[in-house]
């Protein structure tokens, strides 16, 4: 299939035998199927835990080790299947966007049937579900209150704790229980055909974003969908996220399009599902301005989305007296930190150092974390009033980016809420595009031998974390200097990209 440059692929050669990196990942997809088995979050009260060859994966050491090794090894090998097919594909010329869709459909293909990997938060989807049938209100009452609720797989870390979603997800939650009556294997499944729904929006939506601004759709895409962490964390662990990222860059792209009803209504569906998204609101309304306006049309058209917006959600909060409890999400952040954030680990630094010099480390740290959280919503809040009007979407992504990453905790998927934005307006083949391999490479690395499910009755010789870490550490080692293709993309100047191969024409200034 071929591409015009409106959709966002150059008139160049589409790079020789993508086909081999396709089948690359699709045989590391399934190495993570098969070693999810073993290791894999599966809930007590599942018929799967007590199939045979389950069994044997889960109860002796032999096949945990081997379930660990096929885990890591499976992340790894996708994570080298996606950086082999950005090099196949570095014209990006017609054929790419193809090549990239079939990637992301082939590698997504295994972890669709793959035990929940890296997260367990699925589980906790189906307890929401079903406080919201059993008429009890998720944004006031934990999962606790549910008979069985460890039984079904829930992270007890969300027994007491408020949900964090919008309306619109507690509706699907509740519709997904309906439907299996709770029961985990089915319930799972169609969590993750409701964030399949969110990768094909970002499928379809985040080339023609790129188009609208002049770059390379296929280019935008590879980065955005085909890495390792959007497949395994929108995929395998079904995280809602994905729906929720997916409305979002629908949304955005029928804003540039000067659709602006669409665009509110898709936006606020994204919030429904989590309301982190309410930060792209007021970048909304200046794509609904445009980039001439003056301030009196701005503030009328930020007027008119906070209105409709707002009157949507309010709509979404009737069914099931849900109303608009949601609001807790935003204004009364999850308490801790996560030690790889900047927040969080900056906080320990100024604690050691508080502590050291006879001061209240902790209180000191926790100023630190509230600064940084303060800071990153008020450079948000400047993007929203200043910068170039051309390039709205950007200023959006890097909104989005300081929030997400000034806070004290940073999932890994988190990253994937900005990503979509940056790529659609143009990520340069520099230190810019090696951030991102550092930065999806390090949380495929740390997922893999953070979230690894052990029975604490296994004996084994070495503790499964241990294991994966050690067999992750060796493979970036290959990746990095033994790899004769990969070990170029960081410890050597970067290959320019050929003539428009990041951009598919002029851009757009209004855009």
């Amino acid at each position: 299939m071929s591409a015009s440059p409106r959709d966002g692929a150059p008139l160049a050669d589409a790079g020789p035998r993508p086909w081999i990196a396709l089948l690359e990942g699709f045989l590391g997809s399934a190495l993570m199927l098969a070693g999810s088995m073993g290791v894999g979050w599966i809930a007590n009260g599942s018929p799967m835990i007590r199939n045979p060859v389950v069994i044997a994966l889960r109860t002796e050491g032999t096949g945990v080790l081997v379930s660990t090794i096929l885990l890591v090894v499976g992340a790894m090998v996708l994570l080298r299947s996606w950086l082999r097919l950005g090099q196949r594909l570095a014209g990006w010329g017609p054929g790419a966007l193809r090549q990239v869709v079939l990637a992301v459909a082939c590698w997504g293909a295994p972890l669709l049937l793959a035990v929940p990997i890296y997260s367990r938060d699925v589980y906790a989807y189906t307890g929401q579900g079903r406080l919201v049938a059993e008429g009890m209100n998720p944004y006031t009452t934990g999962i606790s209150a549910l008979n069985n609720w460890f039984m079904l797989g829930t992270d007890p870390s969300w027994a007491e704790n408020r949900t964090p979603y919008g309306p619109l997800f507690l509706w699907l939650a509740r519709g997904v229980v309906a439907v299996t009556g709770a029961q985990p294997d089915f319930s799972v499944l169609l969590f993750r055909v409701l964030a399949g729904a969110g990768v094909a929006l970002c499928v379809v939506y985040v080339p023609k974003l790129a188009a609208a601004h002049g770059f390379n759709g296929a280019r935008a895409l590879w980065i955005t969908a085909a890495n390792p962490l959007f497949l395994i964390s929108f995929i395998a662990s079904a995280h809602n996220d994905s729906l929720m990222v997916g409305l979002a860059v629908a949304g955005t792209y029928y804003a540039v399009m000067k659709k602006p009803f669409l665009a509110i209504a898709l936006v606020t569906a994204s919030i429904a599902v989590k309301p982190v998204t309410i930060v792209l609101l007021p970048f909304i309304g200046l794509l609904w301005a445009g980039a001439a306006a003056g301030w009196g049309r701005r503030i009328a058209c930020w007027a008119g989305t906070a209105a409709l917006a707002g009157g949507l959600l309010f709509l979404a909060g009737l069914p099931n007296g849900l109303g608009l409890g949601w609001m807790w999400a935003i204004l009364d952040g999850t308490p801790g930190y996560t030690g790889y954030s900047p927040s969080g680990f900056g906080g320990q630094m100024v604690e050691l150092a508080g502590d050291a010099v006879g001061l209240d480390g902790a209180i000191l740290a926790d100023v630190f974390r509230t600064v940084l959280r303060v800071a990153g919503v008020c450079v948000a809040a400047a993007l929203v009033f200043f910068g170039d009007p051309g390039k709205v979407v950007r200023r959006m992504g890097v909104a989005m980016a300081a929030v997400v990453l000034l806070a004290p905790i940073i999932q890994p998927w988190y990253i994937l809420w900005f990503l979509p934005f940056l790529a659609a307006t143009g990520i340069r083949n520099n230190w810019q595009v090696k951030g991102i391999y550092v930065v999806v490479g390090f949380f495929v690395v740390f997922g893999a031998q953070d979230q690894v499910f052990v029975w604490n009755f296994v004996s084994l010789p070495v503790t499964a974390a241990a294991l994966a870490y050690w067999v992750a550490l060796a493979a970036v080692a290959y990746l990095l200097l033994v790899d004769v293709h990969t070990r170029k993309l960081l410890v050597t100047r970067g290959r320019p990209l050929p003539p428009h191969a990041e951009v598919a024409g002029p851009r757009p200034g209004s855009r």
